[in-house]
C-alpha cells in the first residue's frame, strides 16, 4: 500500500531535479540547467526524499553527493525518464508535429572525423531530428550517461569501476601522434632528437586522460626528460591553434587532426617510436534500450566505423612499418 501510493506521488519534475543534481553535485547548477530557482531545486529534492522515506545526497562544502540510497535510486530515475522521452520523440515523429531530439556524447578528438560523415547517414533517413551533441572528456560523459542525460556516448574504455552498469563496443582504435604545422623547423628532421622539444612549446592532452597516459609512456620510452613547462588541452580548436600560430609540438589523436594533415596544414612527425592504439567505442547504459531515433544513429555510427577501419586496413602499412625499422634506435643493454 505504502509502494503504490509512493509511486502515485512521484512527479517528472522529481525525476529531472533528481537527475540533474547527481550529474552536476551541485544544488546551484542542476537549477541553472533546468533553468529553475536553486530553492525550487531543494525543495523538489526534499519532497522526493519524503516520498521515498529516504536521504538521496549528503550535501556538504563540496557540494551534493548521492547516498547508497540515491545510488541505487539512480539508474531506475533514469530509466524512467528516458523511456518517457522516447515515447514523446517516437509520437512527435509519427504525427509530424515536432521534430524528435537525440543527445550524445561524443569526444571531442573524435567528434570532427567521425560525426560528418554520421550525420549525413542519419540524416538522409531522419531529416526531422534534431540531434544535441555533448562534447566533453571520457569521465564527463560517462557520468552524463549514468545521469541519463545523454542516451549513449562513443568514447573509450575507462577503468572497471566507472564502468560499472555500462557496456563498451569498439568500434576502432586511433594511435596517439605528435604533430606540428607546415614548415615547423621539426617537420623533417630525420630520426629527431628527443632534446629538439626543448626549444617549442608542448602541448598534452588533460593529465588524468587515457591518451595523456599514452602520450607520458610515448615521450618516456622517446628518453624524453621530464617536462618542465606545458600546455595541457582537450579542446581540438584551442590545440590547432597553438600548433599553427605557436609553433607547439602537439600530441593529439590521429583522428582529431586527419583534416589538417591531408590538407598539409599540420605534418606527422617521424618519432621513432609509435604511440600506443587507443580503443574507441560505443557506450551504452546496460539497464536502457535506444529509441527508434538512437537505433538509426547507432547503426550510422557502426557503418561510418567499419569504413574506417577498412580504409585503415587497406593502406600500404609495410613500408612505413620499414621505415620505422630502420629510424629505431639501437637501446642499450644493460
Amino acid at each position: 500500500m505504502q509502494r503504490s501510493l509512493a509511486d502515485s506521488r512521484v512527479k517528472f519534475r522529481h525525476l529531472q531535479c533528481f537527475l540533474a543534481v547527481a550529474q552536476f553535485g551541485s544544488v546551484q547548477r542542476a537549477a541553472d540547467s533546468l533553468s529553475i530557482t536553486q530553492p525550487a531545486v531543494s525543495k523538489t529534492i526534499a519532497e522526493l526524499e519524503a516520498i521515498l522515506g529516504v536521504k538521496l545526497f549528503e550535501r556538504g562544502r563540496h557540494g551534493a553527493v548521492p547516498t547508497r540510497e540515491g545510488q541505487l535510486f539512480m539508474p531506475h530515475a533514469s530509466a524512467c525518464v528516458s523511456a518517457l522521452r522516447q515515447g514523446v520523440d517516437l509520437l512527435s515523429r509519427a504525427e509530424g508535429a515536432a521534430a524528435a531530439t537525440l543527445e550524445v556524447g561524443i569526444l571531442p578528438t573524435v567528434a570532427g572525423a567521425l560525426m560528418p560523415p554520421v550525420l549525413k547517414r542519419f540524416g538522409s533517413l531522419w531529416p526531422r531530428v534534431i540531434v544535441r551533441l555533448a562534447t566533453g572528456a571520457n569521465p564527463e560523459l560517462l557520468e552524463r550517461l549514468k545521469a541519463g542525460t545523454i542516451e549513449f556516448a562513443v568514447g573509450r574504455l575507462a577503468d572497471p569501476e566507472r564502468m560499472v552498469g555500462l557496456s563498451f563496443e569498439q568500434l576502432f582504435s586511433e594511435p596517439l601522434i605528435a604533430v606540428v604545422r607546415a614548415g615547423h623547423p621539426l617537420g623533417a628532421a630525420p630520426g629527431l632528437p628527443s632534446a629538439a622539444l626543448e626549444n617549442f612549446p608542448i602541448v598534452l592532452p588533460p593529465f588524468g586522460t587515457l591518451i595523456r597516459q599514452s602520450a607520458d609512456s610515448l615521450l618516456s620510452a622517446w628518453g624524453v626528460p621530464p617536462l618542465s613547462a606545458f600546455v595541457e588541452v582537450l579542446s581540438v580548436s584551442t590545440g590547432r591553434a597553438l600548433t599553427l600560430q605557436n609553433d607547439a609540438v602537439w600530441f593529439v589523436p590521429l583522428s582529431a587532426v586527419e583534416y589538417e594533415l591531408a590538407h598539409g596544414m599540420l605534418v606527422r612527425l617521424q618519432l621513432p617510436f609509435a604511440g600506443t592504439d587507443e580503443p574507441v567505442g560505443l557506450i551504452r547504459r546496460s539497464d536502457t534500450q535506444p529509441s527508434p531515433v538512437g537505433r538509426a544513429f547507432i547503426d550510422a555510427v557502426r557503418e561510418v566505423a567499419q569504413l574506417r577501419m577498412a580504409a585503415g586496413a587497406a593502406k600500404p602499412a609495410g613500408k612505413i612499418a620499414r621505415k620505422r625499422t630502420r629510424r629505431t634506435p639501437r637501446m642499450p643493454t644493460t
